[in-house]
This record gives C-alpha cells, structure tokens and sequence, in this order.
C-alpha cells in the first residue's frame, strides 16, 4: 500500500528585473527565491525551489508552513498622478 504524500499551495510573487527575467519570492516561504527568463520558466523554477526548500526543512525537523488554499492573487502596478500635492 503506498502512502499518500500531502500537497502545498504557494503564492509566488514574480518581479520583473530591469535585464530581463522575473525574480521570484515565495512570501510563505523566506529565504525561498528563484530566477526566471520568462513567466513559465520561472514558475518553473519556482516550483523546483519550493519543493527543495521543504525537502531542507524537512531535513531539520522544522515546520512547514502551511500552504496558500485560497484562490489565486493577482497583482499590478497602478500609476496615478494626483491632481493636489
């Protein structure tokens, strides 16, 4: 009989760099950073860094903190200029 492994959810926040790429940072998770050329590939990466970060704390015998179940966040920039400064 084999073991049901539980599954985590994640919010990742990708932030553009000014030389290309996307940064990505897991708020759940500090410390958990990764780098992508393009949306995909950094989700990617993301998705790669997410599972070795818990594999390390698993390996210390820390918590893991419990994933994101809500539905996804998206997030902008809005630029607003006000008419009174």
């Amino acid at each position: 009989m084999s073991k049901t492994r539980k599954g985590y959810s994640y919010q990742i926040s990708l932030i553009p760099e000014p030389e290309g790429g996307y940064t990505v940072l897991v708020p759940s998770l500090p410390g958990c950073v990764s780098y992508g050329a393009t949306v995909e590939e950094a989700t990617v990466h993301a998705r790669e860094a997410i599972e070795l970060h818990l594999e390390n704390l698993a390996a210390h015998r820390e918590p893991i903190p419990a994933g994101n179940e809500s539905a996804p966040v998206f997030t902008t920039l809005v630029h607003v200029t006000p008419s009174r400064v």
